[in-house]
């Protein structure tokens, strides 16, 4: 999968280059592409923003440099997102329907957004990633690829997409690793038993309690 993303702040996205998504770039399965839309601008200053007619607070992304940066990348196969307060609420299904396309390009919105007739010329595909407010389209963007990452052949075993938390409609069992006993507090008997039926059943036991505990609307989901 190729992805682009457009952005006034490409330094936001170092976190992109590293451990699994880094290891996912160098072995071919995904290219992440940074494009700073300052470039684009026709402004002797490279502006990116005016203010909005008919006022209001803050400034708004200009539509020119925007355009420009879309166009420098957009092909036919091309699936264009925008991290939006007004999107379509974020989840595993959707991102799993997402690792399924050829190109993604996400524009980074900032300031007070951008200007409405991007929207009206490429209508892009508007996400939200929770009913709040961020300075900006970069830490959306950053929580989408990387979720989305996760769904592409290969880049994660298929073992461990089964079993973590939303995939099977429950949460993730609790899991633990050495030492066995840590200031009094032990790892269950059960784990250490080497029965792996045992182990199974224990662990969808702890699922199931988790998930009635802390986000039992799953549960209701999936009756």
């Amino acid at each position: 999968m190729k992805i682009d993303i457009l952005t006034l702040f490409p330094e936001s996205f170092s976190y992109l280059n590293t451990s699994i998504l880094k290891k996912a770039q160098e072995s071919g399965k995904l290219e992440i592409n940074l494009i700073d839309i300052r470039q684009f601008s026709k402004d002797k200053h490279k502006k990116c923003d005016d203010y909005p007619f008919g006022g209001g607070a803050g400034m708004l992304m200009s539509v020119q440099p925007v355009y420009d940066a879309i166009q420098s990348v957009k092909q036919e196969s091309s699936l264009l997102l925008l991290p939006s307060p007004r999107g379509e609420i974020f989840n595993v299904k959707l991102a799993q329907e997402l690792a399924k396309q050829e190109h993604l390009i996400f524009i980074c919105g900032h300031y007070e957004g951008i200007d409405q007739r991007i929207c009206d010329i490429f209508s892009p595909y508007e996400i939200s990633i929770g009913d709040y407010i961020l300075t900006g389209g970069e830490l959306p963007t950053m929580v989408i690829a990387d979720c989305v990452a996760r769904f592409i052949d290969g880049v994660i075993s298929k073992e461990s997409l089964k079993e973590e938390s939303f995939s099977s409609g429950k949460l993730e069992y609790p899991q633990y690793t050495r030492p066995a006993d840590f200031m009094g507090y032990k790892v269950p008997e059960v784990l250490l038993s080497g029965n792996h039926a045992q182990i199974e059943k224990f662990r969808q036991e702890q699922a199931i309690k988790l998930t009635k505990e802390k986000r039992p609307d799953l549960l209701k989901k999936k009756d």
